[in-house]
């Protein structure tokens, strides 16, 4: 299968490509050219935002698949997926699960057909909900059933550069009494990032289309199983303190924000943690265990020459440490 990979050298990008050289497949990525293309590539330059940005694009090569993971402006989506008609038999989008409009009603059926927020193709830059919702309407418009759209949940993994189990990690590293939010055996879901480009690759090459909700299954992990579990990888000292949400909030903490991957029990908690994937469980996603997930990126963590990637439109997250040791003091 010959793919192309628009973008391909940072988090999601860069796992198809791992993936795909690994089958075989003779890769392309397009992208500005700020990082270094992976080894093996053929790789093309253009700027998506700007006039002509698509000119490597428009008229040369013909791709099998191509796997877009665009979270910004959804009409540059409108506009690769109409350079790319004709020369591309199937594009993977890869959204978001946060394209569904809030509150879900209960009993709304099978968790792909719940309404979603409302976005157009032809947006500009909006948040980030109608911004995968819109890029999703862009690549249907133009692939129809051959659109695969990859609603993600939470991704983690090696390369990750929102810095989510990253902080973990690194906090739990330094070691002493941390801060471990409760409920301890609240139940987690999240998707290894490469676990998902396999997935996807996999349904792709299938000739398989529409919607997904991607993500581990309900319990498939513990928040005191992820915690326990880099206590354990990064070889630390660290004593887990698990403290309850209320006196968590009382303290203005922000779950998902100060305190990555949780969130107290509530509808937040529910929307992220409690999805229905059966849909993509039926279609073959096998999601790797929770202890290779934490001793990959450790291991990439550690392999840096500095800090860990850090996207520029997305805020740092993690704790405080005043605040931290305020909350474990009282």
């Amino acid at each position: 299968m010959r793919l192309l990979v628009l973008g391909g050298t940072e988090f999601v990008g860069h796992a198809f490509v791992d993936e795909a050289l690994s089958r075989g497949w003779p890769v392309t990525v397009f992208n500005r050219g700020t990082h270094r293309p992976p080894d093996g590539v053929t790789a093309l330059r253009g700027d998506r935002t700007a006039e002509g940005g698509l000119a490597a694009l428009e008229g040369q090569g013909e791709w099998d698949v191509v796997v877009d993971t665009w979270s910004w402006a959804p009409s540059a989506v409108r506009d690769a997926a109409s350079a790319l008609a004709g020369r591309v038999d199937r594009y993977v989008y890869v959204s978001s699960r946060s394209v569904y409009a809030q509150p879900r009603p209960p009993g709304s059926g099978e968790a792909e057909d719940a309404p979603l927020v409302e976005a157009s193709p032809d947006d500009g830059e909006v948040d980030y909900a109608r911004t995968k919702a819109g890029g999703e309407l862009a690549a249907v418009a133009e692939f129809g059933e051959r659109a695969l759209l990859v609603r993600a949940g939470l991704i983690l993994g090696p390369r990750e550069n929102i810095g989510r189990l990253p902080w973990w990690l690194n906090r739990i590293a330094r070691g002493g009494p941390v801060l471990a939010p409760g409920p301890a055996d609240a139940g987690l879901q999240y998707i290894d990032v490469r676990d998902l480009a396999a997935w996807s690759l996999d349904t792709a090459e299938r000739a398989v289309g529409g919607p997904y909700d991607l993500i581990s299954e309900p319990g498939f992990t513990t928040m005191r199983e992820l915690l326990e579990t880099c206590v354990r990888v990064t070889g630390s000292d660290a004593e887990l303190r698990w403290i309850d949400p209320e006196p968590i909030a009382a303290a203005g903490v922000q779950p998902w924000t100060d305190l990555p991957i949780w969130a107290p029990p509530g509808e937040d908690y529910d929307f992220l943690h409690r999805a229905d994937v059966s849909k993509a469980l039926a279609s073959g996603l096998r999601c790797r265990p929770v202890a290779d997930t934490v001793a990959d990126t450790w291991a990439w963590l550690r392999g840096l020459d500095g800090d860990a990637p850090q996207r520029a439109d997305r805020p740092q997250v993690g704790l405080d440490p005043e605040v931290e040791a305020r909350l474990l003091k009282a």
